[in-house]
């Protein structure tokens, strides 16, 4: 009877250490029955690396399949709605070829010695003197803002 129960209910799993790195808890607490678990899939819900407690939630198969359907009836009718077809399928194309050439360069720097490194310090460079720049001080995120609504209005075409 007990093997029935389970099977036909979803369960929370949490494990928490009790003892330094030897013992582990499992509690399992039961939620709403489910038409059965075998459609059911589970779900990392969030992990603390604090008190190394990890919370998985069990979801059932038929939630994210109507999920899906809805999704892909929105893409229908949004592809639908499309004037210039053949110009999206040339720009994602355009888009896919970018993004591998861009994936063959990035392997073929990693290849070089010390030049990842040196790539490395130049980014973080950068990454402190747009934050000392633009983020530090109120005026300057005011002047980031208008900065990035010009570029918003350029591009949306409604100056």
């Amino acid at each position: 009877m007990a093997a029935a129960a389970s099977t036909s209910m979803a369960a929370t799993v949490v494990l928490m250490h009790r003892l330094p790195a030897t013992k582990h808890a499992v509690v399992f607490s039961p939620l709403p029955l489910r038409p059965s678990l075998s459609s059911t899939s589970f779900k990392l819900l969030k992990e603390s690396k604090r008190s190394s407690q990890i919370v998985v939630k069990a979801s059932s198969s038929e939630e994210s399949s109507l999920d899906a359907n809805e999704l892909f009836t929105d893409l229908k009718e949004k592809w639908d709605a499309v004037e210039n077809k053949s110009t999206v399928i040339v720009y994602g194309g355009g888009a896919v070829v970018g993004v591998w050439l861009a994936s063959i360069v990035v392997g073929a720097i990693n290849s070089v010695p010390l030049l990842p490194k040196i790539m490395e310090l130049v980014g973080l460079g950068y990454t402190g003197w747009f934050v000392y720049r633009y983020l530090l001080f109120k005026s300057s995120r005011k002047e980031l803002a208008t900065d990035i609504e010009a570029i918003k209005k350029k591009i949306a075409g409604t100056e």
